[in-house]
């Protein structure tokens, strides 16, 4: 399948696509310095984000310049990065500052994961955006994104899709004239992965329903928020076009160019409108899945600090991150080197497109629901939950309540 250069930018929160993870050499670790006569704690970076690196590397010598502490970049060059990064940590050469991407690699890393909740510079962290394992913070977010009904605006009155029944009449009257009214696409996230979070992010407590799941208490077939969610999904496959059938790219590509109303989608697809040079405003609204009215927002990637390094090295690193994060020149690199949409309230984001201000003025609010998706079983997206999706929409006679049964099945079969 084909994937956009835009795209593989805008995807970095999903375990799914790891292909912007790396490997890479370097050094081991923090380094000692003769500065002035004095000895200055260096530190080190590795982290998965390929496409950041050289702006990283940029970053890591203003550091340098400003404040005299050395900060080596680690490569980052293939699609192993946890792989390496479990070795480095294994054989104490690991890196003073990694990333990590969710609650389960964080789990998975918990014993080299040091707690930085005491830092007063994480008090500028949007509502809900930290990582934390219980009540330590472990994981800084890189930035926010989020996702939902990206609609175009020449086509689409949100208060039309403001509810569930109002969402449906509308697939619908767009079906009898011959547009798509909702478009998904055959790649695992864009299919099931993203769209599935939903009735998982509307529990009261959503983390705590998904282990009550896990552990036999309640299943998803007897929940009213999946029966809704299996409804829904038979409305797209009676009045949209088969989504096995189209790639992102020609998922926002028809939507560009008028053949689609809405798609599912998040502030990434923005990078593919520029290229198309739309001509018609579009908005991001949220999926309003039994009542509900905020966008699903959550954080790709994290920065974490290695507790398994001496202290002097730890207070380098958070150091580093202090400055990233708080500091005019590191706050520039966040924005406009980067080109991430800040997780912080206190960085001003600057011009940002459509569905990265929804997203942005969602995040800041704390008007968000959760990426559900960030705590699953390892790999049932792609491995379980895509299977079951794809033979619902070759089956046309499987019923979405069946669907639903076969998410459980499939759920149960990754959480072993």
């Amino acid at each position: 399948m084909t994937f956009n250069k835009k795209f593989l930018t805008g995807i970095t929160f999903t375990a799914a696509l790891t292909v912007l993870a790396a490997c890479g050499g370097g050094g081991d670790g923090g380094e000692q310095t003769e500065n002035a006569g004095e000895e200055t704690t260096g530190i080190s970076i590795f982290q998965s984000k390929v496409e950041i690196s050289e702006q990283l590397e940029a970053a890591a010598a203003a550091y340098e310049e400003e404040t005299g502490v050395p900060v080596e970049v680690i490569g980052t060059t293939g699609d192993d990065y946890a792989q390496q990064l479990q070795i480095r940590l294994n054989n104490q050469t690991g890196p003073s500052i990694f990333s990590i991407q969710n609650f389960e690699e964080a789990t998975r890393l918990e014993s080299y994961l040091y707690d930085l909740s005491g830092e007063d510079f994480v008090g500028d962290i949007a509502p809900d955006m930290e990582l934390m394992l219980e009540d330590k913070l472990v994981g800084i977010p890189y930035g926010v994104e989020g996702f939902g009904i990206v609609y175009n605006k020449d086509l689409v009155d949100p208060a039309d899709i403001a509810d569930y029944d109002s969402l449906v009449s509308t697939i619908e009257d767009f079906n009898a004239e011959g547009i798509n009214g909702f478009g998904l696409s055959s790649e695992a996230y864009f299919l099931i992965g993203h769209i599935s979070n939903y009735p998982f992010s509307i529990q009261e407590d959503p983390q705590a329903f998904m282990d009550q799941v896990t552990n036999g208490e309640v299943t998803l077939a007897e929940t009213p928020e999946f029966q809704k969610f299996g409804e829904f999904m038979e409305v797209v496959r009676e009045n949209t076009p088969n989504p096995l059938d189209k790639t992102y790219d020609t998922q926002v590509g028809d939507f560009a160019a008028g053949k689609t109303a809405m798609i599912h989608q998040g502030n990434w697809a923005a990078g593919m409108l520029d290229e198309f040079e739309v001509d018609f405003e579009v908005g991001m609204a949220p999926f309003p899945l039994e009542g509900n009215d905020k966008l699903a927002v959550g954080v790709g990637s994290n920065w974490a600090v290695n507790g398994d390094k001496d202290q002097a090295e730890i207070d380098a690193a958070i150091e580093f991150l202090n400055w990233l994060h708080t500091s005019e020149t590191g706050q520039k690199f966040i924005v406009e080197d980067f080109g991430f949409i800040p997780a912080m309230t206190n960085i001003e984001a600057g011009d940002l497109d459509p569905l990265s201000q929804a997203v942005l003025e969602a995040s800041n609010s704390g008007e968000t629901i959760p990426w559900s998706h960030n705590y699953y079983p390892a790999n049932v997206v792609p491995n379980d939950f895509t299977p079951a999706a794809e033979s619902f929409f070759v089956n046309e006679d499987m019923t979405g309540d069946e669907l639903i049964e076969n998410l459980q099945a499939a759920w149960e079969n990754a959480a072993q």
